[in-house]
């Protein structure tokens, strides 16, 4: 499979000088040396094949939105260099080449022309932008009228208005409204089946875990995982939860999945089960079947609060349902050093068939961001079976009850 992007030790560097003689002169003596140099991205390597998506993750300030300016030439890397194979469509900054005195239609025509249509080739799609973009009489209105919501449609409309070979979309469609967005993805997913490749950097995590073949997890300028995106998804949740002597662990199971554990480890958990209707630990239960997770817990620390957080997740680690015992209103208060605490936790495995996975967390509050003693993905794996319900497709057992009469008109 051909690569269609190939990215080689890329790097970025923010320079000052003591005066802009020196600037000047540095671009014609190399040995004359900045004041100051800020590195916002050091060794960049990655390729992306064709039909691959690729999903980069990272918290704010990490470099991804400066490694796809890079990526699309909007920005020249300090050291390194960009290969791309095919023609290229992107939306980073939202309106980005936006005139916002034209309207949605003439902005239409110039960003188009921008990208090497001619106005033949626009006339030939100018419709479907319109009708894909939906906002009605507002496509003949000046872009200055129009909300990000407005913008984004557009702007999107337009980058996929010719499939292209490799498309980038950076947080774009994080402003759009549900339908839109469910619009966008579905237009993304038939243009992966026609061979385009995807560059996504999105916070969205459950978005990278359904359109995306890897992940790559940028921090302070550098890539620290390249891989599957629950894996890095997981290992970014842990890297935001790190605080003081927190430490991250990964461990490959004999199933050959990673589990990330993370923790300052004031309190861990020693024992989590499955059990079924019978009370007995499971591996496999049935649709709709009573069961419930016991989650035994010890102190090894002082703390003021101690609460249980899990979160039951599919095949691709998207959350079919999380909560925990804060929201539930059963924190406990000051537990002591060495005390141990037996949750069970009861309910019907109202799920489809497949596999799921559990994660659990031990934090002090309503999230892992301000305490985390442990967050352990991968801590139990569990599988639903369909034994004596109607068959039935998706993630959700939700049996309805169908009534059928005729009627006249």
């Amino acid at each position: 499979m051909s690569k269609m992007l190939i990215v080689s030790d890329i790097g970025k560097s923010y320079r000052q000088y003591k005066s802009e003689f020196r600037r000047v002169a540095s671009w014609l003596v190399p040995n004359v040396q900045p004041a100051y140099e800020s590195w916002v991205l050091r060794d960049i390597n990655f390729s992306l094949l064709q039909g691959e998506a690729v999903g980069i993750i990272g918290q704010n300030g990490a470099g991804k939105s400066t490694l796809l300016k890079i990526i699309t030439g909007t920005t020249k890397p300090t050291i390194g260099s960009v290969q791309t194979n095919g023609r290229m469509a992107a939306i980073l900054e939202l309106g980005m080449g936006f005139n916002p005195d034209l309207t949605g239609r003439q902005n239409t025509y110039h960003s188009a022309g921008l990208m090497g249509f001619t106005s033949k080739q626009i006339d030939s799609v100018i419709g479907e932008v319109e009708d894909f973009a939906e906002i009605g009489k507002y496509f003949d209105e000046p872009v200055r009228s129009y909300s990000s919501g407005m913008q984004m449609r557009v702007a999107f409309a337009v980058a996929t208005a010719f499939r292209p070979d490799i498309l980038i979309i950076d947080e774009a469609l994080s402003v759009g409204d549900s339908y839109f967005q469910h619009k966008s993805f579905d237009r993304i997913r038939q243009f992966r089946e026609q061979g385009t490749s995807l560059l996504f950097v999105s916070h969205d995590k459950g978005a990278i875990l359904a359109l995306c073949d890897r992940a790559i997890l940028l921090d302070k300028g550098k890539m620290i995982k390249d891989g599957d995106p629950e894996e890095v998804t997981d290992y970014y949740n842990a890297l935001i939860a790190e605080k003081g002597n927190s430490k991250i662990e990964q461990e490959v199971l004999e199933n050959g999945s990673v589990q990330t554990r993370s923790g300052t480890g004031e309190a861990k958990i020693e024992e989590i089960v499955l059990l079924n209707s019978k009370g007995e630990i499971a591996e496999f239960v049935g649709v709709g079947e009573q069961v419930q997770f016991r989650i035994r817990v010890r102190v090894y620390q002082p703390i003021e609060t101690l609460v249980l957080g899990y979160g039951i997740k599919d095949r691709l680690g998207q959350v079919m349902y999380g909560t925990n015992t804060w929201h539930t209103k059963q924190v406990i208060e000051k537990p002591r050093v060495g005390s141990k605490y037996e949750f069970n936790i009861a309910f019907p495995a109202n799920l489809g068939v497949g596999s799921y996975s559990v994660q659990t967390a031990l934090v002090d509050r309503d999230t892992h961001l301000t305490s985390n003693f442990e967050w352990r993905d991968l801590a139990l794996v569990f599988n639903v079976v369909n034994i004596d319900k109607v068959h039935f497709a998706g993630c959700l057992w939700n049996e309805p009850r169908i009534t059928i009469k005729e009627y006249a008109k």
